[in-house]
This record gives C-alpha cells, sequence and structure tokens, in this order.
C-alpha cells in the first residue's frame, strides 16, 4: 500500500527536476544577450567560457561516480567523441551568433525545434531508420514554422533584410550542429555513461572555440556583471540543468520528458519579451505553434524509446 502511493510522488519529483532543467535551460539566450549589452564580445568567447567553465565539473563528476572506469574508452570511439565536440562548437558559435542578428526569440524557437526534427530526417542515413510520413510532415510544418516566425519576428517587421537572413542560416547551422550531437550520442550511449561522452565532448569543443576565438579575437574583458554572467552560464543552466535532466530521466519516461523540454524554447520567449521586449507579432505566433507542434509530433514518435540529450 505504500509503494503504491509514494511511486507517483516519487516520478512526481524526477518530472519537476526534468521540468526544472528546461528552465534553466531556457536562460541561456537571454543571458547571452545581456552579455552582448555589457560588453563587445562575440560567439566564439561566449561558446569557449560557457564549455570551458562546465567541462571541469562533468570530469569531476564523471571521475566521483564511475572512478577507475571513468576514462575507459576505446580508441575506435575517441574519433566520434572528438566528432561529438566540434558539433558542441558549431552549435555554440551559431546560436549565440543567431542571438545577435534575431533575437533570443527567434534564434531559441528556429535551434530547438528545428534540431529534433534534423535528427529524424538524418537518422535514416546514420542509422538506416526509415524516413516516415509523420517525420517528412514535421519537417514541413518546422519549415514553415521557421518561415512564419522570421517574418513575423521581433525587429523583422514583414521585411527579411540581410542580416536576419543570416542570423536565420546561423540558427539553422547551430541546429545541425545539435543534430550531429545527438546522432553521434545515440551511437555511443549503448557504450559509455553519458558523463563520459560529455566530458570529453565538452573539453574538446571548449579547445575547438578557444582556438577559433584567439584566431578572431579572444574577448577576455568583461565587467564584473560580465563575468557574473558568463560563471552562470557555464554552472547554472549547463553543469547544473544537466546534472539536473540525468537525474529526473531515471524515473521519467522519455515521451513525458520530451515534452516537458517544451519549457525551455517557451521560457527563453517569456524572459526575452520581459527583459528585452522581443515579442512576436500574428504571424510570428503562428510560426511558434507550428514549430512547437512539430517538435511535440517528434516527441510523441519516440514512444518508450531513452530520450538522449547532451547540451542546451
Amino acid at each position: 500500500m505504500a509503494s503504491s502511493v509514494s511511486t507517483p510522488a516519487r516520478s512526481s519529483r524526477y518530472l519537476a527536476l526534468v521540468m526544472s532543467a528546461a528552465l534553466l535551460w531556457g536562460t541561456v539566450g537571454v543571458t547571452t544577450q545581456a552579455l552582448y549589452h555589457l560588453s563587445a564580445t562575440n560567439p566564439f568567447s561566449i561558446g569557449f567560457f560557457r564549455l570551458a567553465i562546465a567541462a571541469p565539473l562533468l570530469m569531476l563528476a564523471c571521475v566521483f561516480t564511475l572512478r577507475r572506469h571513468a576514462w575507459q574508452i576505446a580508441r575506435r570511439d575517441v574519433g566520434l567523441m572528438a566528432l561529438i565536440g566540434a558539433m558542441l562548437a558549431l552549435y555554440q558559435a551559431c546560436f549565440f551568433a543567431a542571438i545577435a542578428r534575431i533575437g533570443v526569440t527567434v534564434a531559441t524557437l528556429v535551434t530547438l525545434c528545428l534540431a529534433p526534427v534534423l535528427v529524424a530526417c538524418l537518422a535514416p542515413l546514420w542509422t538506416r531508420e526509415r524516413l516516415t510520413p509523420r517525420i517528412a510532415l514535421a519537417l514541413l510544418a518546422a519549415l514553415a514554422g521557421i518561415a512564419c516566425v522570421v517574418v513575423g519576428g521581433p525587429g523583422v517587421g514583414g521585411v527579411l533584410r540581410l542580416n536576419d537572413a543570416l542570423g536565420v542560416v546561423l540558427a539553422c547551422g547551430s541546429a545541425l550542429g545539435y543534430a550531429i550531437v545527438t546522432l553521434a550520442g545515440r551511437t555511443l550511449a549503448p557504450k559509455y555513461h553519458a558523463l563520459q561522452i560529455n566530458a570529453v565532448g565538452f573539453t574538446t569543443g571548449a579547445m575547438l572555440l578557444l582556438c577559433l576565438a584567439l584566431a578572431t579575437g579572444f574577448v577576455v574583458s568583461y565587467p564584473p556583471q560580465g563575468w557574473l554572467l558568463l560563471g552562470y552560464l557555464g554552472v547554472v543552466p549547463t553543469a547544473v540543468a544537466y546534472a539536473l535532466f540525468l537525474t529526473g530521466m531515471r524515473a521519467t519516461p522519455a515521451t513525458i520528458a520530451s515534452i516537458a523540454t517544451l519549457l525551455e524554447p517557451l521560457t527563453a520567449s517569456v524572459l526575452a519579451a520581459i527583459l528585452f521586449g522581443e515579442r512576436l507579432g500574428p504571424l510570428g505566433i503562428v510560426g511558434a505553434v507550428l514549430l512547437l507542434g512539430a517538435l511535440a509530433s517528434l516527441s510523441l514518435r519516440t514512444g518508450g524509446k531513452s530520450l538522449q540529450r547532451s547540451i542546451q
């Protein structure tokens, strides 16, 4: 009798952890926008500090959790983990650059909602999964949603300027990077703990972003508020949110978790509206509904499959 009462309560607590992680991920965009307002920084520098701050924390968690097994990685899989790191760097740089051009709301909606659709479309090439009519319909809905969000998004005013177009391309590049991270993560997941994959991936991504930042202008001068925001970015919506998500997934069905993470783009949009006055017009709202609908459709499609998430 006691177990039947405690099980739903336990499940609710774990779901709350997943939802908390999604809420924290939703603060990444506004934190980045605030950094742009405080200093003349750039996407490579922000991306480096985010991954560089989180990587040691993930390494410590990996060693603490797995002990001597933490670095038992087959040589043939090192390259795939390095690919994850490179795609993390691409995802970070493109996402932060897109925010500077098209704002938090549009960049977040395009990146986060297009990425799962790209995963579904690329899966037949990666794992020989079949491209179903539902996936094709989700892709069409996502593309239509992107068009509506861009045209009806904040600051666009119905005319797609060159800067806006570049921002959309960058957001799509970010989604592609995240999609490849997900697919590579799925390949490695049966053989390794998620902490191993991400500790190596974060470290590799940080080193690549450091090289790019040094080549294009590494920004290390920030006001005190800027350093606080960088610290927040690396610790709270990255290391802490990831730990919450992993813990919550222990007792949360994949389908429910997928839907719960829809809180992320919704949180980002609400915060952007409150803090920066970014508001979607009627057409933009239609686009957001199409994007979220495409994502929800794919989430329901996953059924009992495990949810793989490397970073957000």
